[in-house]
Formats: C-alpha cells, structure tokens, sequence
C-alpha cells in the first residue's frame, strides 16, 4: 500500500491560510459549480475535523443555522443567499485503517475531493469505487446522497461514517444500518443532526473492477453485463462517458455549470407505471428497469425529453446542458430564481404529459421548487 494520512499537495496548516479575507467576502456562487446563490450571514473554513466541530458547537449556542458547504456541486442556493453560519469544510486527507479478507479498509476526510480519493485507491490496488469516477465533490457528501453511476454507489462499500452529532452534542460513528441507504438518499439526507466528519471504506484488494452492472459501461467496454475488466480501464471509460455529457468539472465547459443531474429517476409503482404506459401514444417505449417490492424505475431523462425538453432548451443565461438533458445548467449572468423557473417549467411538462412528478436531487438552500 502506497496510501499516506494525507495526499493533499501542500495544504494548509491552518483554515486560515486557505482562504483570504477577500476570498471570503465572496457570493456563496463562488463556493458552488452551478456559480449561484448569494451571500452568507458568516461564512467560516474549517481545515480540521476538530475545527468543524468547534464552529458547530458555536453556531448552536449563538442559536444560528448552519449551512456546511464542501465542494458545492449537489446544492442549490438561493439568491439571497443564508442569513446563518456556513461553515466551509476544507479538511484533507485518507489513509488506510484496517485490512481483512475483504479488503483494506480507508478512511477519507469529509472535505477531501471524491475523485482524487476514488484515483488513489485505484493507484494502489484497490477496486469498488471505479464506475463513480469523475463526479465531483466531497468524500463526505457521498454518504449524504447516497451517490451512484454507472451500476455502483456508495453505499457497497461504505462500512462506518463518522459525524458529529448535534444533538447529543459528541462525535459518533455510524455502522451501515444505520445510515439508513436508499436510492439517492440516506439517514444524513434533509437532516441537521449530523455533521460528517469522516467515512470508512472497505474495498477490495483487486485489479479487476467489480462486476459491471450498467449497459451502457458495459457497451463501451465491450463485455456483457456482470463481467470484470481492469478497474483502470473502467475508471477511463466513465471519464470519457461523463465528459460527454458535460459532467466532469471544466472552467472552459459551461455545460459543466450545474449540479449534474437535477431530477431523479422516479421510482414507479405498478400502477403508476400502468398509468406512464397509458399516455405513450407516440412518445414510444420508455426504457424501464424493475426496482424493490414491484416498483419500476424509469430515467427521467427520457420523460423530458419526451415532454418536449430537448438539451439546450432554455435562455441564454439557465438552460437544459447541450449534452444530458438531465442537467440544468447554468451559462452566466443568470439567477436561482431562473434556474428554478426552468426546472417547474421542466417538472410541469413532464406531469401534464406522463402524469410522473420529478423531485430534484440536490439540496435546495433558501429557495424552493
């Protein structure tokens, strides 16, 4: 194992030496990859877990709300920003705390960017994060979310998550049950109570990826669904796949302004499917894959567009990406509220013409849908 307590280039000492005066003086736009929302009432770094807490536990005697922001790429801020504390995590780090027979166990701090720790540990040796290549953000929001691509999602190899607690008021760690995963979701998901600190993995010691569970990876890597291939191979591929939809960040690409996708997949009952089928007439057949207890998952991409929203659809300034049509994006100059008028604008076309409400999959911050 090549993994060392902290791969960060250089970092700080101190929160600090980050962030400048001026640089904190900044619309909390300059803190997310959409580049929207306003400002905070006080807006805070912290550069160690210990630190992070500090400002938690300051915040809840002063009676404030928090808002903690890391890499800022699944939340929404209204323009007028938040009037609270917004504590900004900018803890680094990863090492290797255990190993077994199922593989080695790393733990990765909350503010430590997701794809540097998902190349590491292909680096040396390790598979299980390889299909969740290129989505940006923070280790520690991926619990939160329950993040997933291609086949995979965190919640596989996720074995512990540590928080803080802040009702309880102490530092915990969270066993798998109890993070309560689900589809895009989790125990931590609209909850103030937890604060993650950091979070365990158990992966495997293995070259070859797990299986493959996505078609679509699995064309492009010329195998049938359920086989392996070497894990770098896969990583390389979902780059490239997300790079053509405008999800790998790129200053250059204003198709990669947004916050990936905006709306889940909406998980169907039998009868709701039922009433989907009843409304094709001409729209055709949409792809569809069976979900627990009887449900369907259908991907809302195809229910967009099927609704008349093609990529690109929009203003000048907030439009459908020219590239996925599940991402809104947001070109500059633009505003929350623009960007939320074109998604209702998006939710209402697809429930008129499917009778299916989308529910977006970032945070709202200050503003509502």
């Amino acid at each position: 194992m090549n993994v060392v307590p902290d791969v960060s280039a250089d970092p700080p000492t101190t929160a600090s030496a980050e962030l400048s005066r001026s640089e904190l003086a900044q619309p909390l736009a300059a803190y997310t990859t959409l580049r929207l929302g306003g400002r905070a009432g006080t807006l805070t770094p912290a550069a160690e877990t210990d630190e992070a807490v500090a400002i938690m536990r300051t915040a809840a005697r002063r009676g404030e709300k928090v808002l903690v922001l890391a890499g800022g790429s699944n939340v929404v801020i209204g323009d007028d920003g938040f009037p609270g504390e917004v504590l900004l995590l900018r803890t680094r780090g990863m090492r290797a705390v255990g190993r077994d027979s199922r593989g080695v166990l790393m733990r990765v701090a909350a503010g430590e960017s997701w794809d540097s720790f998902v190349a590491a540990t292909l680096a040396d040796g390790l598979s299980g994060l390889e299909a969740l290549s290129g989505i940006p953000g923070s280790a520690g929001a991926t619990p939160i979310q329950n993040v997933g691509a291609y086949g995979q999602e965190v919640a596989q190899t996720v074995e512990a998550v540590h928080v803080y607690d802040r009702v309880d008021d102490e530092v915990k760690t969270l066993s798998l049950p109890e993070c309560r995963f689900a589809y895009r979701s989790s125990v931590f998901k609209h909850n103030e109570r937890w604060l993650v600190l950091e979070v365990d993995f158990r992966l495997p010691v293995a070259g070859d990826s797990a299986p493959i569970r996505y078609a679509e990876l699995a064309r492009n890597l010329g195998v049938e669904v359920g086989e392996r291939v070497p894990a770098k191979q896969v990583r390389d591929t979902v780059l490239k796949l997300r790079a053509g939809k405008g999800m790998v960040l790129d200053p250059a690409d204003r198709d990669t302004q947004s916050v990936g996708s905006f709306f889940t997949n909406p998980v169907l009952s039998a009868q709701e499917w039922a009433g989907v089928q009843d409304r094709l007439a001409d729209a055709g057949e949409p792809p569809s894959w069976p979900a627990p207890n009887g449900t369907v998952k259908v991907p809302a991409a195809w229910l967009i567009e099927k609704a008349g929203f093609t990529k690109g659809y929009g203003t000048g300034e907030v439009a459908i990406s020219s590239k996925h049509t599940l991402a809104l994006t947001h070109r500059g100059g633009g505003t929350t509220s623009a960007l939320l008028g074109l998604a209702r604008e998006i939710r209402d076309g697809v429930r008129d013409r499917f009778g299916v409400v989308l529910h977006p999959e970032p945070v709202l911050v200050n503003c509502e849908l």
